[in-house]
Order: structure tokens, then sequence, then C-alpha cells
């Protein structure tokens, strides 16, 4: 009885080779690339457009799937060894090294096509580049080399929005930069909250994430540096004229509030404290966005 239990709540093959897409990753990254397209549009999108967003997002909801994968399968000695990660199929052995490569060959090449096919070369190009940076020089070179690894593989990580820009108007513009390096300042202290609470894991993972070479103290600081001037970047778009004063608004309180929590954790350090600041920074990246997409909308005509 207590075996056909067992069996009974095993995840099914689809429910494992989903999970290697990391499926909240995705959608934050599909989310960015949407407001890119969105913010490239001047006025309502027509029914055309709307189509062309929806299958832009299908490829790179593809591609972004299969860097996943691929990055489940490069890590998945040292995801055994993490408690935050040792569930995933591949470090329980649940899915096979062949079978994981596939599942991520496929969906790449799904979504180049969908790219190649219903948006335009420049898109596909911009996102494959995205998905060798993830998951071949950010998974493979710099995450076990360099405790910057976060840092120098954040430029992957800020490409949805540029990648969604180009989808709709075929070139990469400076208001998609400007969201770019919204996105790559973010990176750092997300990552690094997390990297604080986790370290033991990382530590034992063989990882030289900040925390372990260099310890709480300094990685606090450097998520207090980074998170003021990425209040500086965060105002770039009233400042461009991409938005109004709605968006300054939420942009500054969102700003306030993340510099508030990475002062704190600085002063006075507690796991509970950066789990705070980590789950503070997804609603801080999360409600911005959304702040330009409202504000986009709100003042149209």
């Amino acid at each position: 009885m207590s075996k056909q239990a067992s069996l009974s709540v095993e995840p099914s093959r689809w429910t494992q080779f989903y999970a290697l897409t990391k499926p909240r990753v995705v959608q934050l990254i599909v989310f960015c690339a949407l407001i890119g397209m969105v913010l490239a549009v001047p006025g309502w999108p027509n029914a055309d457009q709307w189509l062309h967003m929806a299958l832009a997002c299908l490829g790179i909801w593809l591609v972004a799937g299969a860097a996943a994968a691929f990055n489940c399968l490069v890590e998945r000695h040292i995801d055994a060894r993490m408690k935050r990660t040792s569930w995933r199929p591949t470090a329980r052995g649940e899915l096979s090294s062949q079978q994981a490569l596939a599942f991520s060959a496929i969906l790449c090449t799904l979504g180049a096509l969908v790219l190649l096919l219903c948006t335009n070369p420049l898109t596909m190009w911009l996102t494959l580049a995205t998905f060798v940076g993830y998951a071949v020089i950010y998974t493979v070179i710099l995450k076990p080399a360099t405790p910057q690894n976060i840092v120098i593989g954040g430029a992957s990580g800020a490409m949805p929005p540029v990648l969604g820009w180009a989808a709709m108007t075929g070139q990469v513009g400076p208001e998609a930069l400007i969201l770019f390096l919204i996105i790559f300042l973010w990176t750092p202290p997300h990552f690094w909250a997390l990297a604080l609470y986790r370290v033991e894991d990382y530590r034992q993972s063989g990882l030289p994430m900040l925390p372990v070479t260099h310890g709480s103290e300094y990685t606090r600081l450097q998520i207090l540096l980074y998170t003021v001037i990425l209040f500086a970047a965060c105002m770039l778009p009233f400042m461009y004229g991409m938005s109004s004063w709605l968006y300054l608004v939420v942009a500054v309180v969102l700003s306030v509030g993340f510099c508030g929590y990475a002062f704190a954790l600085w002063r006075n350090y507690s796991d509970q404290l950066s789990r705070k600041t980590f789950r503070f920074s997804l609603i801080h990246l999360s409600v911005l966005f959304l702040a330009l997409l409202i504000d986009h909308y709100l003042w149209l005509g």
C-alpha cells in the first residue's frame, strides 16, 4: 500500500521536463520582454501587433526554457549538493543527461524558428546570443570561476526588454538599453541577497559566490551600493521621456524601499531580513515594469 502511495505522488515525465524550464524565472523573462514590446509600439497595438507580440513571447519563452534546461544539465551535480536545488529532476537523476540535452535542443530550435519566421532575424540572433551568454558563458565559464559571476552574467538576464524591443522594431533603441541597464544593475543585489541566507549551500557546492569568497559584511556593502546606483538608473525612463509622473512616483517609492532594505541589511544582518530583501527585489522589478506599462497606456493621446 505504501509503495502504491509513493508511486502515486511521483511527478509525471511532463512535469519533470517542465520543471527544467524554471517556470517562474522564465515567466519574469517573458514579462520583461513583453514590456519592451509594448513600449516599442507608440499607440494601442492592433490585432496584427498583438499576434506578433504573442508569437515573439512564445519564441522567447522556448529559448529561455532551453537555456534553463541546459543550466540544469550542466549544474546537476552542484544542484544535488544544494538544498534549494536538490529537487530538480536532473539533480535527482529522474532525467538523464541525454534527455535534458535533447529537450533543451528541441526547445531552442523551435524557439529560434518561431522568432525567425514570425519576428525578424535580429531578434532571433539576439535571443540565441542570450542563450549562449547564460547557458555557456555564465553557467559553464563564469559561475565556477569568479565571485563576480552574477555581475558579468547579469548581461544575459538583462536582455529580455531588448529582445522585445527588437521584435517590434527590428532594431535596438536607447529606450531598450535603458531597460537593459535597470535589470543589469538590479541583478547583483537580487542574487546576493539570496546568496547571503543560502551561503552554506553555496559553500558546500563549491561555487565562488561573493558571500563565500568575501564574507557577509562585504557582500552587504555591495548590495547597498548597487541599490543606490539602481535608484539612479530607475530615474532614466522619466528623464529620457519614456514615462510620466506616474512611473516616477512608483519608481521612487520602490527604489527607496529597496535601498532601505539594503541599508538595514548592511547595518544589522539576519537571515530573515535577507529573505525579505530578496523577496522585495522581485516585487521591485515586477512593479517597476508594470508601472511603465500602465504609464505608457494611461497617457496615450
